[in-house]
């Protein structure tokens, strides 16, 4: 038994959206590294959070269930059928259509427990309350925008609410999509961790928007043309960074050039036009870098 282990406090959210057919896992933890540990997902399968004295097993081994055509409350009891300390055990099973499945051991350490909702599952335990999960699944259900936007804000307001009894170390976000890796060629269209830090949600957080940034292409409303006041700006940055000698009154071939080698060595290729427009959330960036 694990009598002896140190306690592992943990909540996160599982979610599902119908529409981009992503699955995600948003989690908090007082213990380091939390991201290593308790997400799992395959698009087109599933996803798996497990916590609490977490059997890392129980993630590879349910989408594998899941994978095979198990139910996810099959799933649920072929993970601790032959686990000696289910008891201790937390973890959660979601789908391919967002049904969900949770389990919380009778000896998970007080508070301790899960909530299911449409598409979604919250669990914690070592919590300050209930509320959290509570939180969790009132925010993920009322909130609009995308996967990661939902399971993000559905974090912050479960912390808010409470959150580890222990305090805050670790925070992690991962959401698989098919072909939603970096340049498609795998599933992992999110996998942002936050390993130490004394507000690992707004870290996380802000390594979202980074995120968004580097890999998002331009929205077409942000796109602004290469010209006027916003030419001269640009053209300014470019100086200010040692890429231009001085500012022209129209969008050369040397200020393209110049502002492309920016691009490339700024890893912002996604965002790269070769028209005559700019993306503002780059301009932005360049103002404060």
């Amino acid at each position: 038994m694990m009598d002896n282990w140190p306690k592992v406090a943990t909540f996160s959210i599982i979610g599902f959206d119908p529409e981009t057919q992503e699955w995600g896992i948003a989690v908090q933890s007082k213990f380091l590294g939390v991201g290593s540990v308790v997400p799992w997902a395959k698009a087109g399968v599933g996803a798996i959070a497990t916590q609490s004295f977490a059997n890392t097993s129980f993630g590879p081994r349910g989408l594998n269930y899941l994978e095979k055509g198990f139910t996810v409350e099959e799933v649920v009891e072929k993970l601790i059928e032959k686990d000696e300390d289910r008891d201790l055990r937390q973890f959660s099973v979601m789908d391919a259509k967002g049904e969900v499945a949770t389990f919380t051991g009778k000896k998970c350490y007080h508070w301790a427990g899960h909530k299911t909702g449409k598409y979604c599952s919250a669990q914690g335990n070592i919590l300050i309350s209930e509320e959290t999960i509570n939180q969790f699944i009132d925010v993920f259900e009322s909130t609009n925008g995308s996967l990661a936007d939902r399971l993000l804000e559905a974090l912050e307001k479960a912390q808010n609410a409470g959150g580890d009894s222990r305090g805050k170390q670790s925070a992690a976000l991962f959401i698989v999509q098919d072909e939603g890796g970096y340049g498609g060629y795998n599933d992992r269209k999110y996998d942002l961790r936050v390993d130490d830090h004394h507000e690992p949600i707004k870290e996380l957080k802000r390594l979202y928007e980074l995120h968004k940034l580097y890999f998002h292409k331009p929205d077409e409303n942000t796109l602004l043309p290469m010209e006027g006041q916003t030419l001269e700006l640009v053209q300014k940055l470019l100086i200010k960074k040692g890429l231009l000698e001085s500012v022209e009154d129209h969008y050369s071939e040397l200020t393209k050039k110049q502002l492309k080698r920016y691009y490339m060595q700024e890893n912002f290729e996604e965002r790269w036009r070769d028209d005559l427009f700019i993306d503002l959330h780059v301009i932005e960036y360049m103002k404060t870098t």
